[in-house]
C-alpha cells in the first residue's frame, strides 16, 4: 500500500505541473483588463498603463509564468488584486467552508445510495425496488440548485428550521458551523445519491446472483451476515469509482450551492475572480480543485488495493 501511495503521488507532480502551465496561460486569454477594472470607466489610458507596470501584467507572458510558478512551487500564490489580502491566507478561510459541504455531500450520497441501493437489490423486482428506482430518476433529473433554492425558502424562510444564507457572524461552535451546513449539503449531495443508489442496486444485484452467495444461503446462513460480509465487499468497487467521480461532480455543483446561500466559499470567491479577471485568484482557485480531484484519485487506488489485492503493485 505504501508503495502504491508513493508511486502515484510521484506521478501527481508533473501532472499538476501541467495543470498549473495550461491555467495560466489559459487564463491571459479572458479580454477583461483586470487595470481597468480596478480603476474605473472614467480611468486614463495612461492611469491603466502606470497600474498595468504596477500589477506586473506588462510584461512577457513568460516572464510572468516563471515569477508565478516559482513563487507557487515555495506556497507562495501572490496577491488578490482587489483586496491586496494574501491568497493563502484568502484560501485558508475559504477550505473549510467548501470542503465541509462537498464532503459533507458527499457523506449523505454514500451512506443514503448505499442503502437504498442495496434495499432495492434486496427487493429486486418488488414494489420497493421501482419505488427506489423511481426516486432515484427523479434525483437525477432534477438539478441541485434549483432543489437548493427550495429548500432555501421552504426550510429556511417558511419554517425557519434552518438558515436560509450563510450568517454573517463567524460560528464559534460545532453545532453553529454544522448547522448552515445541513440544507445546502443536502441539496448538493442528492443527486449524487441517486446516482450512486442505483450503480449500488445493479452492483448488488450481480453479487447475489453468484455462486458462492447462493451456495452461502443454500447452507442457512442469514441474509444479513450474508450481505454484510460477503456482498457488499464485492460490490464496493463500481460504487467507489462512481463515489469519486460523483466527487469532481460536487465540487463544480457546490459553486452554484454557494451563490444560492451565500456561502463564503471557493466558489464564491471563483466566480467573482472570474468575472473581474482576477487573475492571482483564478489559478489559485482551479489548483485548488484540481488538486483536491488528485488526492481523491490517489484515495480511490488506495481504496481499490484495499478492496481487491490483486491491484496492489508486486
Amino acid at each position: 500500500m505504501l508503495k502504491l501511495l508513493a508511486t502515484r503521488l510521484m506521478a501527481a507532480i508533473p501532472m499538476m505541473f501541467l495543470v498549473a502551465t495550461l491555467v495560466f496561460f489559459l487564463a491571459q486569454l479572458n479580454p477583461v483588463d483586470p487595470a481597468a477594472t480596478l480603476l474605473g470607466d472614467d480611468a486614463s489610458l495612461e492611469a491603466i498603463a502606470a497600474k498595468r507596470a504596477a500589477m506586473g501584467i506588462d510584461r512577457p507572458l513568460i516572464v510572468q509564468y516563471g515569477d508565478w510558478i516559482s513563487s507557487a512551487v515555495t506556497g507562495d500564490l501572490g496577491q488578490n488584486w482587489f483586496n491586496g489580502e494574501e491568497i493563502t491566507t484568502e484560501l485558508r478561510d475559504r477550505i473549510p467552508v467548501t470542503l465541509s459541504m462537498v464532503f459533507g455531500a458527499l457523506t449523505i450520497a454514500i451512506i443514503v445510495g448505499n442503502t437504498l441501493g442495496i434495499s432495492a437489490a434486496l427487493k429486486a423486482g418488488r414494489w420497493p425496488d421501482r419505488l427506489i428506482t423511481v426516486v432515484s430518476s427523479l434525483g437525477l433529473a432534477v438539478p441541485n440548485f434549483w432543489i437548493s433554492m427550495v429548500f432555501s425558502y421552504y426550510f429556511g424562510v417558511k419554517l425557519g428550521w434552518l438558515p436560509a444564507i450563510w450568517p454573517t457572524q463567524r460560528p464559534d461552535t460545532l453545532l453553529e458551523w454544522l448547522k448552515p451546513l445541513v440544507l445546502p449539503c443536502t441539496a448538493l449531495g442528492i443527486s449524487s445519491s441517486a446516482a450512486i443508489a442505483r450503480q449500488s442496486r445493479s452492483s448488488m444485484i450481480g453479487v447475489l446472483q453468484r455462486d458462492y452467495i447462493r451456495t452461502a444461503l443454500a447452507k442457512g446462513m442469514p441474509v444479513r451476515r450474508v450481505v454484510f460480509k460477503h456482498a457488499i465487499r464485492n460490490a464496493a468497487i463500481p460504487v467507489v469509482t462512481l463515489a469519486g467521480f460523483q466527487l469532481s461532480a460536487l465540487i463544480g455543483g457546490a459553486i452554484f450551492i454557494e451563490l444560492v446561500f451565500n456561502i463564503p466559499g471557493l466558489g464564491n470567491w471563483g466566480v467573482d475572480a472570474i468575472l473581474r479577471a482576477n487573475i492571482p485568484v483564478i489559478l489559485a482557485f482551479v489548483m485548488v480543485a484540481a488538486l483536491t480531484v488528485v488526492l481523491v484519485n490517489i484515495l480511490l487506488d488506495l481504496s481499490y488495493a484495499w478492496l481487491n489485492p490483486k491491484v496492489r503493485p508486486e
